[in-house]
């Protein structure tokens, strides 16, 4: 069997371009674990997520991917 994803970011990280983007990122991938754990842990769907929040479940699947949102448009 091969190798767990773990053990494939822990050696990509000694690659001096992959830390330095990864890094860069680590908020977002905190922001998203967070987000993931809280929602699973009120036994909550995205779709019901969504609903209480007022937009899609795909908006609640961009934010658990660690993507970035689009920007609101003014009125």
């Amino acid at each position: 069997m091969g190798r767990s994803l773990q053990d494939k970011h822990k050696e990509l990280l000694s690659e001096p371009k992959y830390k330095k983007a990864y890094t860069q990122l680590e908020d977002e991938f905190l922001v998203a674990k967070a987000l993931i754990q809280a929602r699973t842990s009120a036994n909550l769907t995205q779709k019901q997520v969504a609903e209480r929040m007022g937009t899609t479940q795909s908006v609640v699947a961009r934010m658990e991917s660690g993507k970035p949102l689009p920007r609101s448009v003014p009125d």
